[in-house]
């Protein structure tokens, strides 16, 4: 009885610890949350000015712009897939990942080849474990993006779609990635990002009357400075929105890891009680035995 007393004190000594490290880091997740929530919003505005410009130049303009229009044949086309660096977030990264080569298949199923590019270790990890090939990996930068890195990834996927399928390129891009609906909730989202798919952030944006325009020096000019930040802009919003979606993925993750440890410490508390009583109650039984010998031996 003693040893299995201190096995449950053992075990219930092991789930305080881990209840004391993932509420710890429930908490470090909240307050992030709320720093990625407020780069989402601040960097709105800046992506709703150049998606109305974009979208100003594509409706006011007859530009026949490679980024705009839809090639012909499509042989093989980009898969981003926004994954993170840690773990410890439920199934943010298997969801994401499980999106992405649905996304996969379905393009196979078109008759198109698909090209990962791979954000964040988990991503990266995923596929190497699988001997599965991707044509360029960013890590390291998951948890509180910099724009730089949507720049970097930017600059590779328009490198790709500039030299096209035929040249080892690509000819569309697909973005992937977990989006924050709410801290209990995020949800894959799928995006296709070239050719051109000017998506309006607000309906009164879209229902909006345009003004007529000139374009200085030329519109081919305009939208080849503009598209390259439109692009960067959605990229950049991809990150942030998984960035904001992998911290709520593990305050939820945390704190349903909290309550468990709860859990077992209540359970192993009641069977370390039940098997004190138990001792308790043979060691009453051995001294009422010993007592009874006692007395029948006078």
């Amino acid at each position: 009885m003693g040893a299995q007393l201190r096995v449950y004190k053992q075990k219930i000594s092991s789930a305080q610890t881990t209840k004391k490290i993932t509420k710890a880091m429930e908490l470090i997740a909240a307050s992030r949350i709320q720093k990625a929530m407020g780069r989402v919003r601040a960097s709105a505005p800046f992506a709703r000015a150049v998606t109305r410009a974009v979208s100003a130049v594509a409706t006011h303009s007859n530009v026949d712009h490679p980024l705009t229009t839809e090639r012909e044949v499509i042989r093989r086309s980009a898969v981003v897939i926004f994954a993170s660096d840690r773990g410890l977030a439920g199934a943010f990264n298997s969801q994401i990942l499980r999106e992405g080569l649905e996304l996969a298949q379905l393009l196979r199923d078109q008759g198109k080849e698909p090209v990962f590019y791979l954000v964040g270790r988990k991503a990266v990890g995923y596929f190497q474990f699988r001997k599965m090939a991707s044509a360029a990996q960013w890590t390291g930068d998951t948890d509180t993006p910099h724009f730089h890195t949507a720049e970097e990834i930017a600059a590779a996927l328009l490198d790709a779609y500039d030299r096209g399928g035929d040249e080892g390129g690509v000819d569309e891009i697909h973005l992937v990635y977990n989006r924050f609906v709410s801290m209990m909730t995020q949800s894959p989202e799928q995006v296709r990002l070239l050719p051109l798919e000017v998506v309006e952030a607000e309906e009164s944006v879209s229902a909006q009357v345009y003004p007529l325009y000139e374009f200085e020096p030329d519109a081919e000019t305009v939208l080849n400075q503009l598209l390259p930040v439109y692009i960067q802009s959605r990229v950049f919003n991809a990150l942030l929105q998984s960035s904001a979606a992998k911290h709520a993925a593990t305050q939820k993750a945390m704190k349903s890891a909290s309550d468990n440890a709860d859990k077992l410490i209540t359970d192993y508390t009641r069977l370390r009680n039940n098997a004190r009583q138990a001792e308790i109650t043979q060691q009453i039984a051995e001294i009422v035995g010993g007592a009874d010998a006692l007395a029948s031996g006078k």
